[in-house]
């Protein structure tokens, strides 16, 4: 076998190798390199991946010579690989990002084990993505969220340490409920590999037990997407977290999240158990109405950026939650393509939050006035993202608003996409404040940074610029997001 038939584990093990090799280096700036170079490497891994399988077909990969369903199994399809693209550019993204951000939001001593935590959060997260086994999704989960509350705790204000024994606590609870849930499975079918589960779960569905697991896996996995009213660590944590982390954990974080929802729903139960037979349908399109509206609403009123970044990324996890309800292949693709079109966005505009507290100081809307004369391209970036988060045409948002508005129609289910509408009403809301207080507002003496123009580093700006232009480029061109979301929506919904 060549080296390119073992990226599957590979894009796992540099990571996990590179963590530990960090904390030998003891230079901020090696760890820095580093981790770049890990993360630049699993991305082309994943590129050659995403070209593999959509000219081949599924990837599986056996560890230790044991054939599945008997050894642990590394699968890849479609919708696996979408995630991993993800996840890997993002990463790649956010640690070029993050080498002069650090240095101001961390204590010196703590830069290094900076970045070993978050390559290990990385490598917990990549895991997710291409596990074929449900218990060793569940270690991966483990490592990336042990990982994300060490790193949210890194922050300089001493909420951080709260926000992060919340998240701890919430998360705790959600991993045992996916873990009981897992444990019912096994009690009953006597296996965890997901595609030998796929065949066995189907003439087991009247079982209580089965059904008891079902509901635990549900829970615990939409307490760590933060679906309403499962949320209430997510603004805290996003809010005191350094700004590479929050930008990190908005970008990806709940997105590997709805991946693993999708994975229990329609690989290892089916579409029509999952979505019918049980009425998960109703329950994710109320859950996912109410987010929508009232995150919306509470966005509107927050003064810290962060804080109203984080309230919209509990509404734009309900319209994924509300697509998926749908019950529809229309509706599930509708949901993967907003997943990675909310991505770019988040990541884009938490970026540009980090530059601006770079040199700024400050997260506050008071901070960020006149910032359009100060950080010309930072300011851009902002407002693009954010006319991204609304959904105006030419914005990857506005191809996700479209697809799910039309997803509604298709099920006769009008209502639903007035409430998308609405929701983006109350967008252009929120988002006008930003771009109010930065292009029209005069600067306060609050500010700390001087009028001359004072933009960020190269190292941020470039970054940024690459989530703004993928913005503006997959709403234009919605050839490889929509097609592969398409694709991989007639595969997990099948023939249903």
């Amino acid at each position: 076998m060549s080296l390119v038939d073992h990226l599957p584990i590979l894009i796992i093990i540099i990571p996990l190798i590179a963590a530990p090799l960090c904390v030998l280096f003891d230079s901020a700036k090696a760890s820095w390199l580093l981790a770049l170079a890990a993360c630049i490497s699993s991305f082309i891994g994943s590129i050659k991946l995403l070209n593999t399988i959509t000219l081949s077909g599924p990837i599986s990969y056996s560890l230790g010579g044991w054939q599945p369903p008997w050894g642990i199994e590394y699968r890849l399809d479609l919708l696996s690989i979408i995630l991993l693209l993800l996840l890997t550019s993002i990463a790649s993204l956010v640690v070029l990002f993050a080498r002069y951000s650090v240095e101001q939001e961390i204590s010196k001593n703590r830069i290094v084990p900076f970045y070993a935590t978050l390559l290990l959060a990385i490598a917990g997260l990549s895991g997710i993505c291409i596990s074929g086994d449900v218990f060793n999704l569940f270690v991966f989960l483990e490592i990336s969220s042990i990982a994300s509350y060490t790193l949210i705790s890194l922050g300089k204000d001493r909420r951080a340490l709260n926000a992060a024994f919340k998240y701890l606590v919430m998360g705790t609870i959600g991993a045992t409920f996916i873990l009981i849930g897992i444990g019912f499975l096994y009690m009953q079918t006597g296996t965890l590999n997901m595609q030998d589960l796929s065949e066995r779960l189907p003439s087991l569905y009247d079982n209580r037990t089965i059904r008891a697991g079902f509901a635990f896996l549900t829970v615990g996995v939409c307490l760590k997407l933060a679906l309403f009213p499962l949320h209430l660590w997510l603004p805290n944590a996003y809010a005191y977290a350094p700004s590479v982390v929050s930008a990190f954990l908005a970008a990806t974080a709940t997105k590997v999240a709805v991946y693993m929802l999708l994975r229990f729903l329609l690989t290892v139960f089916d579409f029509n158990f999952s979505l019918n037979t049980m009425p998960l349908d109703v329950i994710l399109i109320a859950l996912g109405s109410v987010a929508i509206v009232s995150s919306s609403l509470v966005a509107i009123f927050q003064v810290n950026l962060k804080r109203l970044l984080a309230y919209s990324s509990i509404a734009q996890l309900g319209y994924i939650s509300l697509s998926i309800g749908l019950a529809s292949k229309l509706g599930i693709a509708s949901a993967i393509i907003h997943l990675f079109n909310h991505a770019l966005m988040k990541g884009a505009l938490f970026l540009a939050l980090g530059a601006m507290i770079y040199k700024v100081g400050g997260a506050e809307l008071k901070h960020c006035q006149g910032m359009l004369k100060r950080m010309p391209l930072t300011s851009l970036a902002i407002i693009i993202g954010g006319l991204s988060l609304i959904g105006i045409p030419g914005t990857a948002g506005f191809i996700s608003k479209w697809s799910m508005i039309n997803a509604s129609l298709e099920a006769g289910l009008w209502p639903l996409a007035l409430l998308i509408l609405f929701g983006s009403l109350l967008a252009i809301i929120y988002v006008w404040k930003m771009v109010e207080a930065i292009t029209l507002q005069p600067s306060t003496s609050t500010a700390t940074a001087p009028l001359t123009r004072d933009e960020a580093p190269l190292t941020m700006l470039v970054p940024i610029w690459a989530l703004v232009i993928a913005n503006i480029y997959y709403g234009i061109n919605t050839e490889l997001t929509v097609s592969l979301a398409q694709r991989a929506a007639n595969i997990l919904v099948g023939g249903y």
